[in-house]
């Protein structure tokens, strides 16, 4: 007979959260976070296995220590399909950060961000097999189902549960609300975290990187910028300018607190902007640039289709819908044009030579190429060029050895006089 197979852990946060995980060695999980860390209020544990050499044999065969020692591994495979999809929750304080399935031909998304107060809601199909992956985040519940006996789940409880997250609200220039969290570990300086092209603060790099300086002992601040995730004002295709304006307004409000901006660190979209702001402003002398794009006119006819310049022109927008027909944004050719004159290579020039730039690519990446790191390299004046071997450009299975570089980077540069 199996036994239900339920897991609740609640916190006391801004929001309490829930979160409901079913798989038996969730039970394991949150009694050693538990143990770990005190900021749980109530753990239930149902069917949790205490003997953990018990079961073993089961699920992984007659004689696997040995084979293991043999191999290094061993592969466990279901009935019905080629290979076993993992999963690996990975904790970060008083939430659950993200869940990371392992890259197969049966997954269509390999990595989501999992944040309970994140707007996200999205279900990930995975074709036929019997796991699927449910946020509903609106709801403040995170929801993970599996085949039972099929998968193997594991936890990275290395964190630093002593580091608050404060809920920050910032105005920018347009009279509008930039939400944000402060990573906030009593440090005078703050790194700022600019996330890509419609994504948010809620982003797993951002999250991954804001815990991976919080554990440093470095404060960091990641928010939305406008018209994104739950900042105010439209979302716009193009909006590198504004983008910069909203990043100054964040830098503006922690000086005005009697802060120190000391970097600011941007993918994709989030890279121009950093960059561009080092252009204009000349505040901040260190600047990460996590795979931003050289070239502007690149990308967009993979995103707005064939001559996307004649059509916005003839109508005055593009509508951008999903296959199922809904609308998912709109380009005008206002945006289109901002895109098309935004330019990066005079940007770069216009860096200042105190300013330390690193940029960071992917050697793979199938969404910005890398020689668009390489043109950045030949034009800033102080900087530092980084790639990441058979990294793609949201550095799916190197995000550890990004983070390492970003962080190294930071550690040698912020203090510079």
């Amino acid at each position: 007979m199996n036994a239900p197979k339920h897991v609740y852990v609640y916190w006391d946060s801004e929001f309490t959260r829930k979160v409901k995980a079913y798989s038996n060695l969730g039970g394991t999980l949150v009694v050693l976070y538990a143990s770990s860390y005190h900021n749980v209020q109530t753990v239930v544990n149902v069917s949790a296995r205490s003997n953990m050499d018990g079961g073993l044999d089961e699920r992984l065969g007659k004689n696997y220590m040995e084979r293991a020692k043999k191999d290094g591994f061993i592969d466990i495979k279901s009935k019905k399909v080629a290979a076993n999809t993992l999963c690996k929750i990975i904790f970060r304080g008083t939430m659950i950060d993200m869940v990371y399935l392992t890259p197969s031909r049966l997954i269509n998304s390999t990595r989501t961000p999992c944040l309970s107060d994140s707007t996200l809601k999205q279900r990930l199909p995975i074709n036929n097999h019997p796991y699927t992956l449910t946020l509903n985040t609106t709801t403040r519940q995170i929801k993970l189902e599996m085949a039972a006996g099929d998968s193997t789940t594991n936890a990275n409880l290395d964190q630093n549960p002593g580091v608050e997250q404060k809920r920050v609200i910032i105005q920018n220039n347009c009279g509008e609300k930039l939400v944000g969290l402060l990573h906030e570990t009593g440090s005078k300086e703050v790194v700022i975290l600019c996330h890509g092209f419609r994504d948010s603060k809620d982003y797993s790099m951002m999250v991954e990187l804001a815990f991976a300086l919080e554990k440093s002992g470095i404060s960091a601040f990641r928010f939305d910028f406008s018209g994104n995730g739950e900042s105010e004002g439209l979302f716009e295709f193009g909006n590198y300018r504004k983008e910069v304006d909203d990043l100054q307004a964040v830098i503006q409000h922690f000086t005005a607190e009697n802060r120190v901006a000391s970097a600011i660190l941007g993918h994709s979209k989030g890279g121009n902007v950093v960059v561009l702001h080092a252009s204009l402003h000349h505040d901040i002398r260190t600047v990460v640039n996590m795979s931003g794009r050289y070239k502007m006119d690149r990308g967009i006819e993979e995103r707005l289709g064939k001559d996307y310049l004649e059509r916005a022109k003839k109508d005055g927008f593009i509508d951008i819908k999903s296959k199922k027909g809904e609308l998912l944004f709109r380009v005008t050719e206002e945006s289109l044009m901002e895109r098309l004159n935004t330019n990066m290579h005079e940007a770069g020039l216009k860096v200042d030579q105190d300013c330390r730039v690193l940029t960071v690519h992917g050697s793979v990446d199938e969404v910005i190429p890398v020689e668009d790191a390489l043109e950045f390299a030949k034009i800033i004046p102080n900087h530092e060029l980084r790639i990441i071997e058979g990294a793609n450009h949201n550095y799916n299975h190197h995000r550890d050895e990004l983070v390492s570089v970003v962080l190294a980077f930071l550690k040698d540069n912020m203090h510079r006089a």
